[in-house]
């Protein structure tokens, strides 16, 4: 193991809560844990009352974009807004926004390669060829009647 010394069985000590590993999680923001302010970490009982309240808000958050999956709003948008309530205090919730966010960027990241680009242009333009297609043999055939006033024929 190297811990930064050229002696052996030195160990480095971090001193003022700081970690050698500091430059990575300031890089990345602040690392996993409450970002609640230390007062109220201080005191068991205040900290838990501010965890419910967090876990509460989120949880109106996240249902309420649940409910906008089929209704008209930006759901998901919604859904990850109170994701993001939650990890400001909740570990798993940290966790799981980040896998979020490194697979949305992978996603991103083959959408804007070429060739995939070029094969979604390519099944995009004919998938419109064929709802052309099947709307004209709709009016050569019945007009513009609407499907439900369409008289047997």
């Amino acid at each position: 193991m190297n811990t930064g010394s050229d002696e052996s069985g030195e160990a480095v000590v971090a001193v003022d809560r700081s970690k050698p590993d500091d430059a990575a999680e300031e890089q990345q923001g602040q690392g996993l844990g409450s970002r609640a302010p230390e007062f109220v970490r201080a005191r068991r009982m205040l900290h838990l009352s501010w965890q419910v309240g967090v876990f509460v808000i989120g949880l109106a958050v996240v249902g309420a974009g649940i409910v906008m999956l089929p209704l008209p709003g930006p759901g998901w948008v919604v859904i990850f807004g109170g994701m993001a309530i939650w990890a400001t205090e909740f570990v798993w919730a940290q966790l799981v926004l980040r896998w979020t966010k490194r697979k949305v960027t992978e996603a991103a990241q083959r959408a804007l390669d070429p060739k995939v680009r070029r094969r979604n242009i390519t099944l995009t333009a004919i998938g419109l060829v064929i709802i052309a297609a099947v709307m004209g043999v709709y009016l050569w055939k019945f007009g513009f009647e609407m499907p439900w006033k369409i008289k047997d024929q």
